[in-house]
Order: structure tokens, then sequence, then C-alpha cells
């Protein structure tokens, strides 16, 4: 399999814009883009907080018996 790298821009609304001659007429091709994504870590942590919320895994904690502490138990924590 070749792999093509193409270096191009994306129009004003987001379109992306390829001229390049392959010289295949008529054939099925398969086009794979990567996208660089710029995450900063307020967004990140926003991610991460809703996978883990929504993540199945973690339904246990839900359970009355899981439900051990209540505000009265430990102390306070002062830094």
């Amino acid at each position: 399999m070749k792999a093509i790298e193409i270096n191009t821009k994306t129009d004003k609304y987001g379109h992306l814009k390829l001229n390049y001659p392959l010289n295949l007429k008529e054939r099925n091709v398969r086009v794979i883009i990567l996208v660089d994504e710029i995450i900063d870590d307020e967004d990140e942590e926003k991610l991460w907080l809703k996978d883990v919320s929504s993540n199945p895994v973690f339904d246990f904690l839900n359970e009355p018996s899981e439900n051990i502490y209540s505000l009265v138990d430990g102390e306070n924590f002062n830094d």
C-alpha cells in the first residue's frame, strides 16, 4: 500500500481542496486525513470529566452500599 501525503489548507468554510493528479481513472480510492488537534488543558479536563462521568464502569459507585461516608466523617483539610 502506498501512502500519499499532501500539504494543503482548508478554505474559510472548512472545505478541503485537493489538486493532486493520481493518474488513476475511474477507480475507487481511499483518502485518509489526519488532523492535529490543539486542546488546551481546560478543554482536556472537561472532556476527561465528561467521559469518566458517563463511563458505565463506574456505575457501581451509585449503589447505596458504596455510600459509606457522610459530611461529618473525617477532619477538615487546611493547607
